[in-house]
């Protein structure tokens, strides 16, 4: 779980490459998987996709990094992040809780602490 959470925020939020990114989608996630963001829930790997390429477009330059370790219990975990330009602080912060099945990402709910662009 540890690992599928901190790929997924490196592989697939913060991946500009469209290619990589689909490809770790694909391995990550599960087909039936939703992404819950404030503007609303997200269904399936492609609209996931558009929806991180597009935030991705926004700041091709930002990396998200955790902060602190994360936590797993049975199929969840959860992970506090911080996105920003790589080597400043970061801009504005959050946590992604996810459900796992399998192994891979059913859900995924992203809670952004205050703040953003």
């Amino acid at each position: 779980m540890k690992e599928l959470l901190e790929r997924n925020l490196r592989e697939v939020f913060g991946e500009n490459d469209p290619d990589r990114r689909r490809a770790a989608l694909n391995e990550l996630w599960t087909n039936d998987c939703a992404l819950h963001v404030p503007p609303g829930v997200i269904r399936g790997r492609e609209a996931i996709d558009a929806f991180a390429g597009q935030l991705r477009a926004t700041h091709p330059d930002y990396a998200y990094t955790p902060i602190g370790e994360p936590q797993t219990l049975h199929d969840a975990g959860r992970i506090a992040w911080g996105s920003g330009p790589v080597g400043e602080l970061p801009r504005y912060t959050g946590w992604d809780v996810v459900i796992a099945r399998n192994g891979r990402i059913a859900t995924l709910i992203v809670f952004l602490d205050g703040g953003g662009e």
